[in-house]
């Protein structure tokens, strides 16, 4: 009888095993905790009857910035980008661009002209010139600084900020050459003038007249700073004039040694006068020797008898 119990108890334990398997359990609760996915695939990219894959509209490109290249450069890069170009003067002229190398993009506009490309429209102006506040309006080009009184040197610095390199140095006085280097010397007179437009200072050329430190300028261009010899000093009495009633040391009362003719300032002059050794010169009749017409004292500066021989 025992055996029989236990044999029951045996088969009992047996099933409740298999009835409660813990993997089974685990299996379910893992089940119930992880939540459902729903996997979606990725369409694959459609493809042209080429079987080339589609590029975006040449409209809906980035169109990327060629202002401030030369015009000849913007063309060929704006071209590679897979645009048409066309260009149109910037200023308030209406110049053509034959030369694309002496122009250069101020501004620059989209233009729809139908088709798959993106046509851009060039605002240039000429090289070397400032670009226009807006496309249209005139060039603003800049104006000469007054440099009058600065030194050369900081003169110089002043007007090739606007431009201009070629700057060069004369003489305010004609008859003074400045050194090479003149740096420290004043400036009298300027060329372009203060105020005045400067059109391509690239090209232009800034005459500065100066004296050397410490000298004063001249009241105008064109003065010499020692008298012309070939031109008598109005304030200088002419030494072969003489007053009424004053006589040589000789007594002769300015009357000429020679010849026994009285003649007041020349020495034989025979009517002839020249007013100084320029229209001598222009007549053909230098020099003059004492005796000869158009001979005086005034134009033989060294007394050696012979006027206007130097």
């Amino acid at each position: 009888m025992k055996k029989i119990v236990a044999t029951v108890l045996s088969l009992l334990w047996l099933v409740l095993v298999i009835v409660t398997d813990p993997d089974d359990t685990s299996d379910d609760e893992e089940s119930k905790a992880k939540p459902t996915v729903q996997e979606t695939a990725t369409p694959a990219p459609t493809r042209s009857a080429s079987g080339a894959t589609p590029t975006p509209r040449e409209s809906e490109k980035a169109v990327p910035r060629y202002v401030g290249k030369i015009l000849r450069e913007a063309k060929t890069a704006a071209g590679a980008d897979g645009f048409r170009v066309v260009s149109h003067d910037a200023s308030e002229g209406d110049a053509r661009q034959w030369d694309a190398d002496n122009w250069r993009v101020c501004f620059q506009t989209e233009v729809k002209r139908g088709g798959a490309k993106t046509t851009l429209d060039f605002g240039v102006v000429r090289k070397g010139a400032p670009c226009p506040a807006a496309d249209g309006e005139p060039v603003p080009w800049p104006k000469m600084p007054d440099v009058v009184g600065q030194t050369f040197a900081e003169a110089s610095a002043s007007v090739e900020k606007i431009g201009i390199t070629d700057v060069t140095a004369e003489g305010a006085y004609t008859d003074v050459t400045p050194p090479a280097e003149p740096d420290d010397w004043t400036v009298c007179f300027q060329e372009p003038e203060a105020r005045e437009e400067v059109r391509d200072p690239g090209s232009r050329t800034a005459v500065l007249k100066v004296v050397e430190p410490g000298a004063s300028c001249p009241e105008s261009e064109g003065t010499r700073s020692r008298p012309d010899p070939d031109v008598p000093d109005p304030d200088v009495p002419d030494p072969d004039v003489s007053s009424p009633g004053d006589g040589d040391a000789d007594g002769s009362n300015g009357s000429a040694a020679s010849g026994g003719s009285s003649s007041s300032g020349s020495t034989g002059g025979g009517g002839v006068y020249y007013a100084n050794c320029a229209a001598v010169r222009a007549a053909g009749a230098d020099p003059i020797r004492q005796g000869q017409p158009g001979y005086r004292r005034g134009l033989d500066r060294d007394g050696d008898g012979i006027a206007c021989d130097r």
